[in-house]
């Protein structure tokens, strides 16, 4: 079966229009017809629906276009990587990091590889795990690590894990609080600000502020920029919700304070990485990935 006519089939799929579907692969609307035509007439099958105003696949369309996916990104993976490894080098690449890895474990391993390999470009993309999840099914990035608790239970997904990173409140030297145990009550009184809170995080600490739901539990900041939160932090009475790795290098110094709450559950956060099944990652990829989970390993006995 020709992979050319397979990529107008998941065109047509995507678009449901014969004419945005033939402009998406460079081709005329006539063309494009009789492509999928061949393909029907090769498989003696109809693959879609043409007697509304959108195209839709028939069941024995939407069998197809599952497999053709599977063997289009296939094909692609094998192209890359036999190209990569022909020419016995590492490749650019991207990757996807939330806040706290971004922070903490990423920058260790980016610097080490730009000295190790100064000629290959990498892209990191820093966002909250729902975004990194649509760029990683788009194919934009090989893998991303972040909480993996809220991620969704995908039969396409391969899930990885890298420990925990442990975490809590921290408050700027001489902020009210600190010196001294609190309540979180107290904490919240003064704001919070947090990186997008996993929902079991959420739920937990509604119900030890005797809130009715976690979607009562309100941040007075909720960033993705760790930077940001912690410099609010610094400059203001804000309390910040941080792992313990990523306010190290300011509790070290003194310019934060880790809070004693009382009654406080542990706090972490469940790093992992998210790739896709059964895709071959880069060399690079595994180059940096190697060293994120060398990096994880040390994080996480320092917080233990």
């Amino acid at each position: 079966m020709d992979l050319r006519r397979l990529e107008h089939l998941l065109a047509l799929a995507d678009e449901r229009h014969f004419g945005r579907a033939a402009g998406r692969v460079h081709l005329s609307q006539s063309a494009f017809s009789r492509s999928i035509q061949a393909i029907e007439s090769e498989l003696n099958l109809q693959l879609f629906d043409r007697d509304s105003g959108d195209v839709r696949p028939t069941p024995a369309g939407a069998f197809l276009i599952e497999r053709a996916r599977r063997l289009l990104f296939d094909a692609r993976s094998l192209h890359r990587d036999v190209t990569l490894f022909r020419e016995s080098a590492l490749g650019d690449t991207a990757i996807g990091a939330g806040p706290f890895p971004a922070a903490t474990l990423l920058p260790g391993v980016i610097a080490e590889l730009r000295q190790q390999y100064p000629h290959i470009a990498l892209r990191v993309e820093v966002n909250n795990w729902r975004q990194l999840l649509e760029r990683l099914m788009a194919e934009d990035i090989e893998f991303f690590i972040a909480d993996m608790r809220d991620l969704p239970a995908d039969p396409r997904l391969e899930l990885r894990s890298l420990g925990q990173q442990h975490g809590g409140f921290y408050v700027r030297a001489g902020h009210p609080l600190s010196g001294r145990s609190c309540t979180l009550a107290e904490c919240w009184s003064h704001g919070v600000a947090a990186i997008r809170l996993p929902r079991g995080v959420k739920v937990a600490l509604a119900k030890l502020l005797g809130l009715p739901s976690a979607e009562a539990l309100v941040l007075a900041l909720e960033c993705d920029d760790v930077a940001l939160l912690k410099s609010v932090a610094l400059a203001t009475d804000t309390v910040l919700a941080s792992s313990d790795a990523a306010a190290r290098t300011e509790v070290d110094s003194g310019a934060l304070q880790r809070l004693k709450v009382r009654n406080l559950p542990p706090l972490y956060a469940q790093m992992g990485v998210a790739s896709l099944r059964n895709r071959t990652l880069s060399p690079t990829a595994q180059r940096v990935l190697s060293g994120i989970a060398a990096m994880a390993g040390q994080v996480n006995a320092k917080s233990r």
